[in-house]
């Protein structure tokens, strides 16, 4: 059997009832398809790629459920190229190259290579590599589909080869009419199931799904067994009820639906269905870094409801705490600094309490913290000082240290002169003496210069107070002994 068979399309077969409903529902063209509007929009530049047959090599990156499969399927309905299809799951190098070698004997023939890879980002360097000379040949016309940063997944050669089209997650309102057609679609659907469900019921489907359409399907396919399985209890029957009709066989409304005998999908059975939220999460990828960075910033912009938010995105999500609690005490010492000495010390806390009394208890001492930090005074005085300071002892000589601030322990650096001038602060008067700390080429350097934000504005005063006591400060006669201190 040739490689070049066209992938079987299971939409020949609608009534196959073993397919899960994502499969069944799949669009079988542009007309169908819902949500990415900005992509596929008539005029729009990959419906026009796909409408000429003029297929080059593409990247689909988004979060799943959103349609880079069965975009890739709907190339491969109306495209006049051999189409093959990819897991990076389960194919290797040498079904690669066994591949690659077709394509390169098909376009001597004069005929054109579709693949397609799914998961992309699961292929190593190595594997990527394999693929990179048949598409600068042009034996392949190349569509990878990932829900992870393809700057970071896939290797740059062949990212420079290939168009990025960005997939966004579907809204609310575009799942929800997705499942309002699986409802009524007798062909692929549930129509012949005698369902309803009402607006708010799918609505918190598509909520929970978190813009997955596939998720989404998959709960109402289980949420529609469960109607199934109450009304039968409730009957006795397992055979539900003709369905009833409006105008030209368009379904009714709920209140008809009902009247009907029709088992409704409640509330309460989707929440049922759910069990837990499908959150999009995935600890080592993008989403990982978008969510400590939303919470992140909006610590620093001292927005404590959102501070909330995004903390119980990641907690709920499955997060490690202990994660969170580190970056937690990053951003007190990052953000907030003088300006609120305690935000550190509660935020220590917090890790040590989720240390010690685990998870869930352990969520509202980092609520608290995030809430604390939030309201907090900010300032990132310490932090700007700090990397000044790294700046300065990667680019400038390292000075000895001054003799001056050097102990003499033997009498031999004594006599070298170490420790000699040295001033000892608590035998001046107001115990700070005019004396350089700083190697001499940085002598004039200042770092940290605190804000009047909270704390720091004590801390500002204070710097003052002891620049102006620098000035005026009289050297004792004789501090020979303190050099040893």
């Amino acid at each position: 059997m040739s490689l070049f068979q066209p992938i079987p399309d299971a939409s020949h077969n609608p009534g196959d009832r073993t397919r899960p409903l994502a499969d069944r529902m799949r669009p079988r063209n542009l007309d169908e398809f819902v949500g990415q509007e900005h992509l596929i929009a008539p005029g729009k530049p990959l419906r026009v790629q796909i409408e000429r047959d003029d297929i080059s090599s593409l990247i689909f990156w988004g979060p799943p459920g959103t349609g880079k499969t069965t975009l890739a399927k709907i190339i491969a309905g109306m495209t006049r190229a051999d189409f093959i299809e990819f897991s990076a799951v389960l194919a290797g190098i040498k079904e690669i190259k066994q591949v690659m070698a077709d394509a390169e004997r098909a376009r001597q023939y004069g005929t054109r290579t579709i693949v397609f890879i799914d998961e992309i980002h699961r292929f190593n360097k190595a594997q990527q590599d394999a693929f990179l000379p048949h598409v600068e040949k042009g034996n392949i016309r190349l569509i990878g589909a990932t829900t992870e940063n393809p700057s970071f997944e896939i290797i740059s050669a062949l990212l420079s080869r290939s168009r990025v089209y960005v997939l966004k997650p579907l809204t609310e309102d575009q799942i929800v009419a997705l499942l309002r057609r699986a409802l009524e679609d007798k062909e692929r659907g549930l129509g012949e199931m005698n369902l309803a469900a009402s607006d708010d019921a799918l609505r918190q489907m598509a909520a929970y799904s978190s813009g997955d359409a596939r998720s989404a399907y998959n709960v109402l396919e289980v949420a529609a067994a469960l109607a199934l399985s109450s009304k039968a209890g409730k009957s006795g029957s397992q055979i539900p009820p003709p369905q009833r009709t409006g105008k030209g066989g368009a379904p009714s409304s709920l209140s008809e639906l009902r009247e009907s005998g029709a088992s409704e999908i409640t509330l309460e059975i989707v929440k049922e269905a759910l069990q837990k939220r499908v959150l999009l999460y995935d600890k080592a990828g993008e989403e990982h870094y978008n969510l400590i960075s939303a919470l992140h910033k909006s610590v620093r912009n001292s927005d404590a409801d959102a501070s909330l938010y995004w903390l119980g995105r990641m907690l709920e999500s499955g997060e490690d705490p202990l994660y969170i609690a580190r970056r937690v005490v990053r951003m007190a010492v990052e953000d907030i600094g003088l300006a609120e000495p305690n935000a550190l010390a509660l935020c220590m806390a917090a890790r040590d309490a989720v240390d010690f009394i685990g998870m869930p208890e352990g969520n509202l001492a980092l609520a608290q913290a995030v809430v604390y930090l939030a309201l907090a005074p900010k300032s990132n005085a310490l932090y700007t000082a700090y990397g000044e300071v790294q700046a300065d002892v990667e680019r400038t000589v390292a000075e000895p240290v001054p003799l001056h601030l050097r102990n003499a322990p033997t009498g031999l650096m004594k006599h070298l002169g170490y420790g000699q001038g040295y001033q000892y602060a608590h035998d001046i008067e107001d115990k700070v003496a005019d004396m350089q700390c700083l190697p001499d080429n940085l002598k004039d350097r200042r770092y940290y210069q605190p804000t009047n934000e909270g704390v720091e504005k004590r801390i500002r005063e204070r710097m003052l107070e002891i620049q102006k006591q620098r000035t005026r400060v009289v050297k004792p006669e004789s501090n020979q002994s303190k050099t040893e201190s």
